[in-house]
């Protein structure tokens, strides 16, 4: 019998490079905002997909 998974939560923490968070490469600000920036956009479009497919059913 196939589960049906109706609702999904994810919780995230992002922290500033400044207060210590996961490092491991080198510190270069810039591409940190991008990395962020680009991460947040695609967020962005999934949670906007799952609205407009919620609204056509």
């Amino acid at each position: 019998m196939p589960l049906e998974i109706k609702e999904l939560h994810i919780k995230a923490t992002l922290s500033d490079a400044g207060q210590g968070g996961r490092g491991g490469g080198a510190s270069g600000g810039n591409s940190d905002d991008c990395c962020k920036e680009e991460m947040v956009n695609m967020c962005v479009d999934k949670v906007l997909q799952i609205l407009k497919d919620k609204m056509e059913r």
